[in-house]
Formats: C-alpha cells, sequence, structure tokens
C-alpha cells in the first residue's frame, strides 16, 4: 500500500506540474522537448525555465529520499551498456514520434489530441508486446 500511495502522489504532481506550465508558460509538459531545448543547435531561447524544470526532476527523488526516509528497491537485469543503448533508441523514438509519454500520454490525452491519441496506442501496444515477448523467451 506504501509504494501505491508514493505512486499516487507522484501521478498527482506529475499532473500538476503539467497544467502548472501550461498555466504560466503556455507550454505542454513533454519532458523530451524540454531536455532537446537544451542542447546546442535546437534554437530554444527559454532556457532558464527548462534547466529549472530538469533540476528540479533530478532533485525531486533525492529530496523525497531525505525526507521520507524510503528509497525504493531498483533492480536492473541489464548492465550499463544495454541502459544506455536503450535510451538512446528511447531518445530516437521520442523524436520520431514528436514527443514522450509525457507529452502525448498525460498532456496530449487531456487535450483529447487526436495525434497524441494514436502516439499512446502505438507505444502502449508495443510496450505489451515487449513484455510479452521477453515473458515467453524467459527474460
Amino acid at each position: 500500500m506504501h509504494e501505491f500511495l508514493l505512486a499516487l502522489i507522484g501521478g498527482a504532481l506529475i499532473g500538476l506540474s503539467a497544467v502548472i506550465l501550461m498555466a504560466t508558460n503556455g507550454r505542454v509538459l513533454g519532458v523530451s522537448g524540454i531536455v532537446a531545448g537544451l542542447l546546442p543547435g535546437s534554437g530554444a531561447q527559454d532556457t532558464t525555465w527548462r534547466i529549472a524544470f530538469v533540476a528540479g526532476v533530478l532533485a525531486a527523488p533525492l529530496i523525497s529520499i531525505l525526507v521520507l526516509g524510503y528509497t525504493p528497491p531498483v533492480h536492473m537485469a541489464a548492465g550499463p551498456a544495454l541502459v544506455i543503448a536503450s535510451g538512446l533508441i528511447v531518445g530516437f523514438g521520442t523524436v520520431l514520434g514528436s514527443g514522450c509519454t509525457s507529452g502525448h500520454g498525460v498532456c496530449g490525452l487531456a487535450r483529447l489530441s487526436r495525434r497524441s491519441i494514436a502516439a499512446t496506442a502505438i507505444f502502449m501496444a508495443v510496450a505489451i508486446a515487449t513484455v510479452l515477448v521477453r515473458s515467453t523467451i524467459g527474460g
């Protein structure tokens, strides 16, 4: 129950941050787009709030651990090379799909965007297929 409650609070905070960003900046909370705007050559002029957002994303788990005194168990079945390669593939996918789960799944669905509904359906179907394949081959 404790982990469920933490996940519920985390989900509510993600939703709240999406609403605050839209209300204050008129921007959709798409993490991949926010981070991409910090990369050299992106042409983004509004880096201050992007840096603050990324700093908050990185600091939040550390603050949570300090305040709650709880570190959730983490088990990684893959080595560092596979994790890095997977991250790069996910990054490529967010560029290819013009957004990520936060942009399409949280904000796009809330706005009833047809493009986001299609994107979310596709990445959820691929995620389900991946889990089924991994469980079948014993991954």
